[in-house]
């Protein structure tokens, strides 16, 4: 009986530990398949506007709208993994820009909006 009780003991206080050593840790990084999806519900959100710089390709450009979407690599500045966006953009960054481009781009973001603010060809 007394040998029940002290494994008991030892492994409720195992996991008890093991749950507060985990409450410590900073957060897991968002899992590649909601990030893949360009879904931002799980990303970190500024609480003023942050600067980013990336390197992708351009998969869509809708100048009705003033938008570029881009299939972009991580942005560190950001804490951002890779993946597949649309950004506002003002027409005449788009000047020599086509879908399929690869491209370094700069972007502001204010926790609901990116805005590109610098894009050009890239050499890879």
């Amino acid at each position: 009986m007394k040998k029940s009780l002290i494994i008991v003991s030892s492994v409720a206080l195992m996991a008890s530990l093991a749950a507060c050593e985990k409450a410590a840790n900073t957060p897991e990084p968002v899992d590649s398949s909601a990030a893949n999806s360009g879904s931002m519900s799980d990303m970190p959100m500024p609480s003023e506007m942050q600067h980013g710089k990336g390197v992708g390709t351009v998969t869509d450009i809708d100048a009705t709208k003033n938008m570029v979407t881009l299939d972009h690599g991580d942005i560190s500045e950001l804490r951002w993994p890779a993946m597949k966006m649309s950004f506002s953009i003002k027409p005449e960054l788009l000047t020599g820009i086509k879908v399929g481009d690869k491209v370094n781009f700069e972007i502001d973001w204010d926790g609901k909006v990116g805005t590109v603010t610098k894009i050009e060809k890239s050499g890879f």
